[in-house]
């Protein structure tokens, strides 16, 4: 944390110091519109922000693609925001279909309590709230595509859902004007070295992209492909050396028990397509028809890495961690949108929008036992399908400002529907190769949930200097045809009805052209999805079952932000808090009222709460032209204040109140700084840090930096573009340059070495 420490007070010196050598002139680098702040100029691409959103959004963090290009190795769409304050993504490998978002007071296991959206669209899996099937598709969007992002952190917006209550990510993708295309080619290397495995694993992307105007006409094409090795993700462990085997490595769980390590698993090998296809119709020059065809398909297989031997030869010895590590997964989703704005800049404007994600194939074929003598897997096994999953979702957006653009006073108003619907089957098969899917039923659980609301939201200038917006959200939602099995016991589960309202509330204030003061509050409610509702049941050393009767997470959540604009920077400090009632977490509980025995299951946490505060530094021409950076500190302190189950079967009663929340850390930070010392050539030099994460409400994990562990790290990257004419360019660059060996539960990428070409016309 000293670097961070040293860093981030050289920037603000650096700021100060530009302060008082530089003649102040009228801020350029900070545009107001409508109460949105934004950090570059708005390129005539980026223009077509749709209107609703500058009204709706407030942002208090942007990054538009000119930015991501010159700093960024980028490889998959999520790696655009990798820099952003209190963001952090957890990106496993290249093309992992499970990068889900951390934000300020929510770790990555919490993909529900944030919403990501592209040009409206929700990319964001709401059926699910975890690291697996509730990954956002970040397959709809190619990184070639992307105008801009911007994000707001908490639920203070009425036109969102209480899943804002960690943060709104809105990416606006590009239309052409005129003929314009693109075809790049992007390399990756990993190398990569731990335990017993030595190697290196490759990433091979091309993406191609097209577009053109005719007349109200416009279309936009782009194409993705690439074929990623992944390094282990997972590793398989025992408490004991098998009998009769040599080999292996001598290790211990988070918690200090026992967890040698037996071999790798989980190295996985994808090629994977996404294809998208965007079309437009200018009715007039103000009302615009938009409809979004996205096509996205994975062929995977996950192979395993014995460090154990008999005789002097590789075995398995029958452990049943290399037969779940080895897996084939095809994977083929498709996604429409249609989408209806106007952008009259006068008395109203509205927008609506429809989608529909389907999961038209999605299988995951394991065997379930593994030699105990060499290295094969029995003809038996499993098939996990989703076939059938997905959403559709409805919302209509209007705003009224009477006199226009300029107008004291701002309406805005809309209406939202949505149903998801979880359909997750595990399958015997006598095959687990090529095998039937619909034999015996091992685990199955499926559910659907509904959510309708109306939102209105008044912004008021009081005065030129003075801004209030209040606002709130009524939510009617519904849980139903729930339904469990495991084996030939089987549950149909209890619908669930639920309807609450959220006030918000923002008052900014410009104190003087430099300086602003912004106080946001917020009330929100977060229903359970699906998977949470109606996950499986299972049995074994860990016993999880379906909890149909969830609260929806009750959040109070505040902030105020203090903003200093220089000459030629800008300087941040926000202080904020969310207070939680009945936070949906994993305890241990009785599974049946009054039993002894205890379980651990997704249930509600009675009351916790988090607070902290960001600093955000951004400076251009630091010292000499050409070098700019920015960086940023968060310090959050999530705690347990009230819990009425355990935080494990043996734990003692009350030992985690006051504990650290599981999943957060308490320190994160980044730096960025480039230099462009001519104006094609950008050169990067950028940091990550993220303290150490607990994941027991106890926190008794007491040795972080193994396998399942969460340590702190810190990783440095750099970044070279240079662009050659108007239509080649070129990038270089290393992620983890000092190859830091981190575990985030999974071993994360050691240093990797990235390299584009790009030709545009």
């Amino acid at each position: 944390m000293r670097i961070f420490s040293l860093v981030v007070a050289s920037g603000i010196a650096a700021g100060a110091l530009q302060a008082q050598v530089v003649k102040p002139t009228p801020p350029d680098t900070v545009a107001q519109l409508s109460g949105v702040k934004v950090t570059a100029k708005r390129t005539e691409q980026e223009a077509r922000i749709s209107p609703i959103q500058l009204l709706t959004l407030p942002v208090t963090a942007s990054i538009t693609s000119q930015r991501v290009e010159e700093t960024v190795n980028i490889i998959d769409a999520e790696d655009a925001v990798k820099y952003l304050p209190s963001v952090f993504l957890r990106k496993r490998n290249n093309g992992d279909t499970q990068a889900t978002l951390e934000t300020r007071v929510w770790g990555v296991s919490s993909s529900a309590r944030s919403l990501i959206f592209a040009d409206g669209v929700p990319i964001t899996a709401l059926v699910a709230n975890n690291n697996t099937i509730g990954g956002p598709r970040w397959g709809l969007v190619s990184p070639s595509e992307i105008a801009r992002i911007d994000m707001m952190y908490g639920p203070f917006s009425a036109a969102y859902a209480g899943n804002s209550m960690g943060a709104v990510m809105e990416i606006t993708t590009r239309l052409p004007e005129k003929l314009e295309g693109s075809i790049g080619q992007t390399q990756a290397v990993q190398n990569f070295d731990l335990y017993g495995t030595k190697k290196n694993y490759g990433t091979a992307q091309t993406a191609a992209t097209v577009g053109d105007r005719f007349g109200k006409f416009s279309f936009w094409a782009s194409g993705n492909y690439q074929n990623s090795h992944s390094q282990p993700l997972s590793y398989v462990t025992s408490a004991t050396f098998p009998n009769g085997t040599t080999g292996g490595f001598a290790a211990q769980n988070k918690l200090g028990a026992p967890a040698n390590i037996l071999g790798a698993s989980g190295l996985l090998h994808t090629d994977m397509t996404n294809a998208k296809v965007k079309a437009a119709y200018d009715f007039t020059p103000f009302v615009r028809a938009a409809y979004t065809f996205g096509y996205w398909k994975n062929d995977a297989s996950s192979s395993v890495d014995s460090y154990a031997q008999a005789s002097g030869q590789p075995t398995y010895a029958g452990q049943a961690g290399f037969a779940s590590g080895f897996y084939k997964l095809f994977e083929q989703h498709t996604a429409h949108s249609l989408s209806l704005r106007t952008d009259r800049k006068s008395d109203w404007d509205f927008e609506a929008v429809a989608t529909r994600y389907n999961f038209d194939k999605d299988q995951q074929r394991t065997p379930t036992t593994a030699s105990a003598s060499g290295t094969t897997f029995g003809s038996a096994g499993r098939v996990a399908v989703l076939d059938g999953t997905g959403w559709t979702t409805l919302d209509f957006k209007a705003v009224w400002q009477a006199g226009g653009p300029l107008t004291a006073n701002v309406v805005s108003f809309g209406a939202h529907d949505d149903r998801y619907t979880l359909f997750n089957p595990t399958y015997n098969t006598p095959d687990w190769t090529t095998g039937t899917v619909h034999s015996s039923v091992a685990t199955e659980g499926d559910g659907k949930t509904e959510t309708r609301a109306l939102w209105l939201q008044d912004a008021w200038r009081i005065v030129p200097t003075l801004k209030l917006t209040v606002g709130g959200r009524y939510e009617w939602w519904h849980a139903y045809d729930g339904f469990n099995a495991n084996g030939n016991t089987k549950v149909t589960q209890p619908t669930l009805d639920g309807s609450k309202f959220s006030p918000k509330a923002i008052l900014a204030w410009t104190a003087t052209p430099l300086w602003s003061v912004t106080a946001s509050v917020g009330k929100a409610y977060r229903f359970a999805t699906a998977s949470e509702l109606y996950q499986l049941v299972s049995t074994g050393t860990t016993f999880t079952s379906p909890n149909p009767n969830l609260k929806p997470d009750n959040v109070l959540a505040a902030e105020l932000a203090v903003e200093r604009t220089f000459a030629r920077s800008r300087a941040k400090v926000a202080l904020f808090q969310d207070d939680v009632h009945d936070a949906i977490i994993s305890q241990f509980l009785p599974l049946v009222p009054g039993s002894p025995a205890l379980f651990s299951y997704v249930s509600n946490v009675d009351h916790v709460r988090a607070r902290g505060v960001e600093a955000v530094l951004e400076s251009n021409d630091v010292f000499v032209r050409g070098l700019d950076f920015s960086s940023s500190v968060t310090y959050v302190n999530a705690r347990t204040l009230a819990l009425s189950g355990q935080a494990s079967a043996t734990a003692p009663a009350g030992s985690a109140v006051g504990k650290r929340l599981p999943n957060i850390p308490d320190w994160r930070a980044n730096f960025l700084t480039t230099y462009r010392p001519v104006e094609r050539l950008a050169l990067t030099l950028a940091g990550r840090y993220s303290g150490k994460v607990y994941t027991t409400l106890d926190n008794a994990d007491i040795n972080p930096n193994t396998y399942q562990g969460f340590s702190a790290w810190f990783v440095a990257d750099a970044h070279v573009n240079y662009r050659v004419d108007n239509h080649w360019s070129t990038s270089v660059g290393a992620d983890n340059l000092l190859n830091r060996k981190y575990f985030f539960f999974h071993p994360f990428p050691q240093r990797t070495f990235v390299a584009s070409l790009k030709y545009a016309f």
